[in-house]
């Protein structure tokens, strides 16, 4: 082999190792956002988004009141981003536990 032919096999098994490495990362970044605790945040801040709309359909919230309660969900949406953020991708038990106190309160006020 030649010292071009070295240095051109060199630098394609780098990109290769190099490519494998990114997409080992990105991987683990992809479980991060779904980890259960996250997970069970986020779909239960889906389903009051889901609700709040179909309270407004219905004529049960006015659009400022259900603005209002999207404006606290994307608060509660915010502050569970800024923990996984804090803490590798995930959230604590306890963390979820305030975050769920924070929806319940929310969800409470849907449908009055």
């Amino acid at each position: 082999m030649t010292k071009f032919t070295k240095a051109v096999a060199v630098t394609v098994i780098t990109m290769i190792f190099g490519s494998v490495a990114i997409s080992a990362f990105a991987a683990d970044t992809h479980w991060q956002k779904k980890h259960p605790r996250r997970e069970q945040v986020n779909n239960r801040l889906q389903n009051q988004n889901r609700r709040i709309h179909n309270e407004v359909k219905e004529g049960d919230l006015t659009r400022g009141q259900a603005q209002a309660l999207h404006k606290k969900d994307r608060q509660i949406r915010q502050e569970e981003r800024a923990m996984a953020s804090q803490n590798g991708g995930h959230i604590t038990k306890q963390e979820q536990k305030t975050l769920n106190q924070q929806e319940n309160a929310v969800s409470k006020q849907i449908g009055k």
